[in-house]
């Protein structure tokens, strides 16, 4: 049975694939369309065309369209060049979705004169749902828009575990994401295992805390295994000596809401000393009690690198 924690609407995967195509677009190029990777110059950089996007959807009238975004960049021949993009959560059918990516492709060519290329991320379920064309024929006049449609379910979970491109590590935690909706364990397992896969891929500091963004979102837990998985990761942190994904700070957040700030960083911080420490004594129990939040900050910054309690509550700096 589906619990109340685990119970998102499709709608919600919007947010964190959005944050992650922004983050990290040419990496998304070169895992989903190598052609326009190849093709463009990035040395010139590339824009989002929020404004224009605007423009072109406000008179449409082809349903909610939150996840587009269009992109300006160059080609390696100088030419300017759009990318109108569409990630696809819902996993119903959309008898329209091929005219609506044919409805915001003339739009914009016929708003801005240039070329657009359509990419499609169909993230749903169906299978046998693969729209590639919008096409019609009338008295002599045939009229027909073609894109390109990536299926997540094609990728095989050999390749996605070998490639170290951040999106396959996307695909993977939406895909675990969608087949463990109703089994929380199960999750909470995909879950570990995705979140210790990004210390071995050999990722920046920034790519291992975004992809954790996007791997926390989508595999959401319900809260007494979150809290488990939690103290997990700051345990594996300090093994591996790689404070990354600030999983203290998530802790924080997430008790400071029910209990006040001051109280949640007081908790989570004797939690952290217990995982690195183990028994804390009476006296180092009572400074935590009594401390303002500035001090449990201080304290809570140092844990990684301090030998000892002592180095944890030292008046230096």
């Amino acid at each position: 049975m589906e619990t109340k924690d685990e119970h998102r609407s499709n709608d919600e995967f919007d947010a964190p694939w959005k944050d992650i195509l922004e983050s990290y677009f040419p990496e998304f190029l070169e895992f989903f369309l190598q052609e326009a990777f190849d093709g463009i110059d990035w040395e010139r950089g590339f824009e989002f065309l929020d404004k224009e996007l605007s423009r072109i959807t406000r008179a449409a009238s082809i349903g909610d369209r939150r996840m587009d975004k269009l992109v300006k960049v160059w080609r390696r021949d100088g030419v300017e060049l759009w990318v109108l993009i569409h990630i696809e959560i819902q996993g119903d059918r959309k008898t329209n979705f091929a005219e609506g990516m044919y409805v915001y492709q003339y739009r914009a060519y016929d708003l801005y004169q240039v070329p657009v290329v359509g990419l499609a991320i169909l993230a749903d379920e169906e299978d046998g749902w693969r729209p590639t064309e919008f096409s019609y024929t009338l008295w002599g006049t045939r009229q027909s828009y073609q894109f390109t449609a990536i299926k997540l379910l094609d990728y095989s979970e050999y390749d996605l575990e070998q490639s170290t491109n951040p999106f396959a590590i996307v695909t993977l935690a939406h895909r675990q994401a969608k087949k463990t909706k109703h089994r929380s364990e199960d999750r909470y397992l995909e879950k570990r295992r995705l979140i210790r896969r990004l210390y071995q891929q050999g990722y920046s500091r920034q790519h291992v805390i975004d992809l954790f963004r996007f791997i926390d979102w989508v595999l959401h837990l319900p809260e007494e295994l979150d809290d488990r998985l939690n103290e997990e990761i700051v345990v594996f942190e300090e093994s591996q000596k790689m404070p990354y994904i600030s999983s203290m700070e998530r802790f924080l957040e997430k008790r400071g809401v029910k209990k006040g700030r001051r109280e949640g960083k007081a908790e989570m911080l004797t939690s952290l000393l217990q995982c690195r420490f183990g028994m804390i004594p009476d006296w180092a129990g009572e400074k935590v009690t009594k401390a303002d939040l500035p001090s449990l900050e201080n304290w809570s910054l140092r844990i990684f690198d301090a030998q000892s309690l002592d180095d944890v509550f030292s008046d230096k700096e």
